[in-house]
Protein backbone atom coordinates (compact mmCIF):
# COMPACT_ATOMS: atom_id res chain seq x y z
CA UNK A 1 0.00 0.00 0.00
CA UNK A 2 2.86 2.65 0.84
CA UNK A 3 5.40 1.22 -2.37
CA UNK A 4 3.55 3.54 -4.27
CA UNK A 5 4.57 6.64 -3.04
CA UNK A 6 8.16 5.40 -2.04
CA UNK A 7 8.89 4.87 -5.43
CA UNK A 8 7.28 8.02 -6.65
CA UNK A 9 9.71 9.75 -4.17
CA UNK A 10 12.08 7.83 -5.46
CA UNK A 11 11.73 8.88 -8.64
CA UNK A 12 11.62 12.83 -8.26
CA UNK A 13 14.98 12.50 -6.47
CA UNK A 14 16.71 10.68 -9.04
CA UNK A 15 15.01 12.72 -11.61
CA UNK A 16 16.24 15.69 -9.26
CA UNK A 17 19.90 14.27 -9.97
CA UNK A 18 20.14 13.45 -13.25
CA UNK A 19 18.85 17.54 -13.80
CA UNK A 20 21.30 18.80 -11.68
CA UNK A 21 23.93 20.93 -13.60
CA UNK A 22 27.34 19.98 -13.90
CA UNK A 23 30.07 22.49 -12.70
CA UNK A 24 30.78 24.74 -15.21
CA UNK A 25 34.35 25.10 -14.63
CA UNK A 26 36.78 25.44 -17.50
CA UNK A 27 39.93 27.02 -16.23
CA UNK A 28 42.01 26.66 -12.55
CA UNK A 29 45.15 26.34 -11.45
CA UNK A 30 46.44 22.94 -9.65
CA UNK A 31 45.85 23.11 -5.76
CA UNK A 32 48.72 20.69 -6.06
CA UNK A 33 51.87 20.17 -8.31
CA UNK A 34 52.82 16.32 -9.07
CA UNK A 35 55.21 16.35 -5.59
CA UNK A 36 58.32 15.22 -8.05
CA UNK A 37 59.66 18.77 -8.69
CA UNK A 38 58.66 19.26 -12.69
CA UNK A 39 58.88 15.39 -13.30
CA UNK A 40 54.76 15.30 -14.73
CA UNK A 41 55.15 12.38 -16.00
CA UNK A 42 54.96 14.91 -19.47
CA UNK A 43 52.38 16.27 -20.81
CA UNK A 44 50.23 12.80 -20.82
CA UNK A 45 51.21 12.59 -16.68
CA UNK A 46 50.21 16.53 -16.84
CA UNK A 47 46.64 16.11 -18.40
CA UNK A 48 46.32 13.19 -16.24
CA UNK A 49 46.43 14.87 -13.33
CA UNK A 50 44.38 18.53 -14.66
CA UNK A 51 41.45 15.78 -15.18
CA UNK A 52 41.81 13.90 -11.81
CA UNK A 53 41.36 17.55 -9.76
CA UNK A 54 38.69 18.66 -11.82
CA UNK A 55 36.50 15.43 -11.91
CA UNK A 56 37.38 15.61 -7.46
CA UNK A 57 34.82 18.92 -7.82
CA UNK A 58 32.77 17.42 -10.22
CA UNK A 59 33.82 18.86 -13.52
CA UNK A 60 35.66 16.01 -15.53
CA UNK A 61 35.49 14.58 -18.78
CA UNK A 62 35.63 18.07 -20.76
CA UNK A 63 39.41 17.26 -22.29
CA UNK A 64 41.63 18.67 -19.71
CA UNK A 65 44.48 19.71 -20.59
CA UNK A 66 47.81 21.49 -18.53
CA UNK A 67 49.00 24.50 -20.35
CA UNK A 68 52.27 23.18 -21.13
CA UNK A 69 54.19 23.66 -23.70
CA UNK A 70 57.25 21.32 -25.60
CA UNK A 71 60.31 21.23 -27.20
CA UNK A 72 62.19 19.02 -30.04
CA UNK A 73 60.59 17.46 -33.21
CA UNK A 74 57.34 17.22 -31.90
CA UNK A 75 57.46 20.01 -30.04
CA UNK A 76 53.78 21.31 -28.78
CA UNK A 77 52.83 25.46 -28.21
CA UNK A 78 50.68 25.25 -25.25
CA UNK A 79 48.19 28.01 -26.66
CA UNK A 80 47.63 25.22 -29.16
CA UNK A 81 46.27 22.36 -26.99
CA UNK A 82 44.06 23.97 -24.44
CA UNK A 83 40.98 24.48 -27.28
CA UNK A 84 38.95 27.82 -28.22
CA UNK A 85 37.07 28.93 -25.15
CA UNK A 86 35.93 30.79 -23.55
CA UNK A 87 37.30 29.87 -20.09
CA UNK A 88 35.52 30.57 -16.46
CA UNK A 89 37.22 29.79 -13.26
CA UNK A 90 35.38 28.04 -10.37
CA UNK A 91 33.59 30.98 -9.34
CA UNK A 92 31.91 31.67 -13.04
CA UNK A 93 34.32 34.49 -13.32
CA UNK A 94 35.56 35.10 -17.42
CA UNK A 95 39.00 34.34 -18.14
CA UNK A 96 39.42 35.15 -21.42
CA UNK A 97 36.73 34.62 -24.32
CA UNK A 98 39.37 32.82 -26.81
CA UNK A 99 43.13 32.22 -26.73
CA UNK A 100 43.43 35.80 -28.83
CA UNK A 101 42.51 36.99 -25.81
CA UNK A 102 43.97 34.60 -23.35
CA UNK A 103 47.41 35.88 -24.36
CA UNK A 104 45.99 39.36 -24.79
CA UNK A 105 44.08 41.22 -22.47
CA UNK A 106 42.55 38.55 -20.43
CA UNK A 107 41.16 38.49 -16.68
CA UNK A 108 44.08 36.32 -15.24
CA UNK A 109 45.36 37.45 -11.78
CA UNK A 110 45.49 36.72 -8.31
CA UNK A 111 42.07 37.00 -7.36
CA UNK A 112 40.68 34.89 -10.76
CA UNK A 113 43.36 32.37 -10.91
CA UNK A 114 41.93 29.85 -8.47
CA UNK A 115 42.21 26.52 -7.88
CA UNK A 116 40.06 23.76 -8.94
CA UNK A 117 38.13 24.16 -5.36
CA UNK A 118 37.78 28.07 -6.23
CA UNK A 119 40.86 29.11 -3.12
CA UNK A 120 43.09 31.53 -3.77
CA UNK A 121 46.98 30.88 -3.78
CA UNK A 122 49.47 32.85 -2.08
CA UNK A 123 51.24 35.91 -3.84
CA UNK A 124 54.06 37.48 -3.57
CA UNK A 125 53.71 39.47 -0.07
CA UNK A 126 52.15 36.16 1.40
CA UNK A 127 54.01 33.71 2.84
CA UNK A 128 55.04 31.26 1.60
CA UNK A 129 54.76 33.07 -2.01
CA UNK A 130 53.51 30.31 -4.84
CA UNK A 131 52.84 32.63 -7.48
CA UNK A 132 55.44 30.47 -9.92
CA UNK A 133 53.53 28.91 -12.34
CA UNK A 134 55.01 26.07 -14.78
CA UNK A 135 54.36 27.01 -18.23
CA UNK A 136 57.94 26.50 -20.28
CA UNK A 137 56.21 29.00 -22.90
CA UNK A 138 57.26 32.62 -24.55
CA UNK A 139 53.77 35.43 -23.56
CA UNK A 140 52.24 34.05 -26.43
CA UNK A 141 51.75 30.70 -25.45
CA UNK A 142 54.54 28.72 -27.36
CA UNK A 143 57.30 27.02 -27.03
CA UNK A 144 60.78 28.62 -26.62
CA UNK A 145 63.00 28.73 -29.32
CA UNK A 146 66.20 28.88 -27.07
CA UNK A 147 68.56 26.13 -27.47
CA UNK A 148 68.76 25.96 -23.95
CA UNK A 149 66.45 23.78 -21.43
CA UNK A 150 63.17 25.40 -20.76
CA UNK A 151 60.49 22.65 -19.95
CA UNK A 152 62.53 20.28 -17.33
CA UNK A 153 63.33 17.83 -20.30
CA UNK A 154 59.70 18.43 -21.80
CA UNK A 155 58.19 17.77 -18.00
CA UNK A 156 59.73 14.42 -17.19
CA UNK A 157 62.80 16.12 -14.55
CA UNK A 158 62.82 16.45 -11.16
CA UNK A 159 66.64 17.08 -10.56
CA UNK A 160 68.86 19.34 -12.99
CA UNK A 161 67.47 21.78 -16.29
CA UNK A 162 64.80 24.49 -16.24
CA UNK A 163 61.58 25.62 -17.40
CA UNK A 164 59.73 28.77 -18.20
CA UNK A 165 57.78 30.33 -15.73
CA UNK A 166 54.88 32.70 -15.64
CA UNK A 167 53.41 34.66 -11.80
CA UNK A 168 49.72 34.13 -12.01
CA UNK A 169 49.45 37.03 -9.26
CA UNK A 170 51.06 39.25 -12.20
CA UNK A 171 53.69 40.53 -9.97
CA UNK A 172 57.35 40.59 -9.65
CA UNK A 173 60.54 42.01 -8.20
CA UNK A 174 60.43 44.78 -10.50
CA UNK A 175 57.40 46.54 -12.26
CA UNK A 176 57.71 45.64 -16.35
CA UNK A 177 56.38 43.45 -18.37
CA UNK A 178 57.98 40.11 -17.39
CA UNK A 179 56.75 40.46 -13.85
CA UNK A 180 53.59 41.15 -14.37
CA UNK A 181 53.79 38.05 -17.11
CA UNK A 182 51.06 35.21 -16.33
CA UNK A 183 52.52 32.74 -18.46
CA UNK A 184 56.60 33.63 -19.16
CA UNK A 185 58.39 35.58 -16.40
CA UNK A 186 61.63 33.93 -15.63
CA UNK A 187 63.79 30.48 -15.78
CA UNK A 188 63.36 27.56 -12.74
CA UNK A 189 66.85 26.99 -10.61
CA UNK A 190 66.42 23.60 -11.24
CA UNK A 191 63.77 21.84 -11.72
CA UNK A 192 63.90 20.57 -8.01
CA UNK A 193 60.45 21.05 -5.77
CA UNK A 194 63.64 22.86 -3.04
CA UNK A 195 64.35 24.80 -6.61
CA UNK A 196 60.80 25.70 -6.87
CA UNK A 197 60.48 26.97 -3.43
CA UNK A 198 63.35 29.31 -3.27
CA UNK A 199 61.93 31.89 -6.12
CA UNK A 200 58.29 31.70 -4.98
CA UNK A 201 56.62 28.04 -6.69
CA UNK A 202 55.39 24.85 -5.89
CA UNK A 203 55.19 22.98 -9.16
CA UNK A 204 51.64 24.65 -9.72
CA UNK A 205 50.76 24.31 -13.59
CA UNK A 206 47.57 25.75 -15.45
CA UNK A 207 44.50 23.32 -16.52
CA UNK A 208 42.07 24.37 -18.91
CA UNK A 209 39.00 22.71 -20.66
CA UNK A 210 39.71 22.32 -24.44
CA UNK A 211 36.01 20.89 -24.84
Amino acid sequence: MHRLPRLCALAVLLAGCASAPSNPMSFFVTSTGSGRGADLGGLAGADAHCEKLAASVGAGGKGWRAYLSTTGAAGVNARDRIGSGPWVNAKGVTIASDVASLHGSNNLNKQTALTEKGELINGRGDTPNMHDMLTGSTPDGRAVADAGDSTCGNWTRSGEGSAWLGHHDRMGLRDDDASRSWNASHPTRNCTMDGFKATGGGGRFYCFASN
